[in-house]
Order: structure tokens, then sequence, then C-alpha cells
């Protein structure tokens, strides 16, 4: 029985909506900015965007629909983030840009019915944004989630948390924080991780410097945030307490493929703007997307683009029918992180020096695309997870043999 890989009418109707909002509407205010969204404006223009977002009917196809978004799953979400992600605007117009869509996707799935009204809806909405604080400066927690060191002592009521975080994206102008902090064990120690949700306001929570960073799209920054004594009730809890870790992994699989939906776009623009010019530029007696070379080039884009696409619906579909899917999200996501890097710089490369020239968008695109290799888990810790798990089932499998066998034998 074949496999019908296509979407619904209403998909593709919200995919074509999508790409002419963006096309017509977000391309112009990122292009004339750089792509710098702070400098186009922060919040005030995200507020507008979203405005215009919900006039055209593509506002927040993931959020839930009792909250006014669209109530997509994954592999339907996959289309229309990347074509919101065609421009780097995009994804915070349509309210579906990190770290918001992954704490949206995570609050639905695990908030109790106070925390969803409290902080899923107007995070849903828009009236707010969030951030996700889990990243310390070293020795605490980067890519080593066991790192962890900040600490959260079980108080009268709450708890009080004290530690400092880093590279916490969206942190300025935050309603929210969902913090992970340690109440067991000691740095080092597998496990013994709780999330906790403080409104921004909270007494004790600074956001110190924010990180001048190669990416500028997205939007709050990446910061480095102090927390000192901030006190958070035990109804604030989100999840079991010291099974944050566990919980995360609801929000960390799905984070990685929107990343790659989104970021697929960038990836495509670069590639359709390299296209367009080789395919009018004159040179060496006719024209530049004539040459063996050049069309090397487009193929090798092309054949990136279509194995990441792939790659993203597969592990798609296993989320979608409730798995972890921790190997499939690990292999697209590094494929297609790397992939992405290689077709910005291709394109670069077929643009000549109007490639590395801010008179084309290529060479910045790139730059928004290169921390994708660091982003949600280096390439090499992805890399090491998949070869241990590999790894593990092969000795599953042979210690199965040799207990076969010697039951066999007696």
């Amino acid at each position: 029985m074949p496999i019908d890989l296509r979407h619904d009418p209403e998909v593709v109707d919200l995919v074509d909506k999508t790409t002419t909002f963006v096309r017509d509407y977000v391309l112009p205010l990122e292009d004339a900015n750089r792509g710098d969204i702070t400098a186009a404006g922060g919040d005030d223009l995200r507020r507008e965007m979203n405005a215009k977002a919900k006039e055209a009917g593509v506002f927040a196809p993931h959020a839930p629909v009792e909250f006014g978004g669209q109530g997509l799953n994954m592999c339907d979400r996959a289309p229309v983030f990347e074509a919101a992600g065609y421009s780097t605007f995009g994804p915070v117009a349509l309210h579906i840009g990190a770290p918001d869509e992954g704490n949206v996707h995570m609050l639905e799935r695990i908030a109790s019915e106070e925390q969803r009204h409290k902080y899923l809806a107007p995070l849903a909405t828009g009236e707010v944004r969030s951030a996700f604080a889990m990243t310390e400066p070293s020795p605490g927690a980067g890519a080593d989630p066991d790192a962890l060191r900040t600490m959260a002592t079980k108080v009268d009521g709450g708890w009080k948390i004290n530690g400092e975080k880093r590279f916490i994206t969206g942190a300025e102008g935050a309603g929210f924080y969902i913090v992970m902090a340690r109440t067991t064990g000691q740095p080092g120690d597998r496990g013994g991780a709780t999330m906790f949700l403080a409104p921004a306001d909270t007494p004790g929570i600074t956001v110190r410097r924010h990180i001048d960073t190669i990416d500028k799209a997205m939007i709050g920054g990446h910061c480095e945030v102090d927390f000192v004594d901030v006190f958070v009730p035990d109804a604030d809890v989100l999840g079991g307490v010291d099974e944050g870790y566990r919980y995360a992994q609801v929000r960390l699989g799905p984070a990685r493929m929107t990343h790659v939906m989104r970021w697929l776009g960038a990836a495509t623009r670069c590639h359709d703007v390299a296209v367009d010019y080789v395919a009018r530029r004159a040179g060496f007696g006719g024209r530049l997307g004539d040459l063996g070379m050049i069309q090397q080039m487009v193929a090798d884009n092309e054949i990136d683009l279509a194995a990441a696409r792939a790659l993203l619906l597969k592990a798609c579909h296993e989320l979608d029918l409730g798995g972890h899917a921790s190997n499939e999200t690990s292999i697209a996501k590094t494929f297609a992180a790397e992939a992405y890097s290689r077709v910005a710089d291709r394109s670069i490369q077929m643009c000549g020096g109007l490639g590395v020239s801010a008179d084309l968008p290529i060479a910045r695109l790139s730059q928004e695309l290169r921390p994708f290799r660091i982003y949600d888990g280096p390439s090499e810790v992805h890399r090491w997870a998949i070869a241990r798990r590999v790894v593990g089932r092969a000795r599953k499998a042979q210690a199965a043999l040799e207990a076969a066998t010697a039951g066999g034998a007696r």
C-alpha cells in the first residue's frame, strides 16, 4: 500500500496564504532592515506583524485551536513553517519562532489547567513572549545537561532559585521564563532537575546583557540572565519535581524539527536567489547556468534540500505517532543543519562578488543558518547520541543471541 505524502487541501491553502503573506509583506521589512529584528523595531514590529498575520489567517498554525491557533500536527506544520522561514522575520510574524513555538508545544501537553490559563493562553495568542532558561556559563549545563548548576531549594509554599543562565533566546522582553533548575543531587549527577514557570517581573530575575552573535533575526536576543533568590510557588512547578529532563523531551524533539522547517525556508531562498542569478548572468560565451560546474552546484543544492525535507517528514511522522523519535530527530537535525550551510555556501559561490555583498541576501542568510549546527545540540553531540543508540542495540541483540544459544545448549 503506497504512503500518501500529500497534505490535505486545507494545509495546502494555508501554505499558499503563508507564501503570499511572507513574500508580499514580510520580506520587504526584512530586506529594508538587513535582517536585524531589533533594528527593525523589536516587539513593536512583532505586534504589528502578528496583527497582519491574524488578518491574513496565517497566525499561530501550531497553537491550540482553543487559543486561536490552527492546531496543526508536526507533519502539517512542516510546509507552513518552511514557507514562513523564507523570510527570517517570517517566524516572528506568524508567532512560530524559537523559543515561543517550542514552549507553546510543551505547555499544551504538560501544563496544569491553572498554568494553561496563566501562561499558555497569553503566549499562544501573542500577548506575551517567553524564554526557556536552561543553558549556563561553563562549567554549567550546555550540551551536557547533567552539568546543571542552577539550584532550586524547597521553602515554605514553593521554591527559591539561584543560578546564572547564558544564551537565553528571547530573554529581553519576555513575559515569563521556563527555568530548569536542579532540585536533587549535584552538578554532574544524572537527572534531578525540575522546570519552573516564573513571570519576568519576579524579584531576583535580571537580564544582564545581550550576547552579540552572528544571527540577528531572533527577537529578544541571546542573553545572560541571573536568578537570585527567585521565589516560585508550588503551583508554578511545570511537570513533576525531579522530572524536568523527562518532561523537557516533550519539547526538544519537536523543537529541533521546527528549526529544521524554518531554516529550510531560508536555505531555499539562498538557492532561489542563486539560481535566478546564474540563469540570467552572461559569461564565457553563454549563461552561467549553462556551465557544468554551476550546474553541479545547483544539483547538489537540490539534493541537499530534498534530502533534508524527506528526513524532516520521517521524523515528524514518528512524532505524530506519539514516539520520542530521538534517533530520527537527531538524524534530521544534524543532516539539515550541515546541508543548509552547504546550500548557502554554494549559493554565495554561484553569485561571485555579489554573493558576499549586501546587494543580495545570501551572505547574511548564511550567518543566520550557521548557528544551527550548534543550536539545539551541536552536530557532534547528536552524532555521539546516534552512534550510542546504534551500538547499544547491537549489544542487546548480541546478548539476546548469546542467551538463546546458551539456553538451547542445555
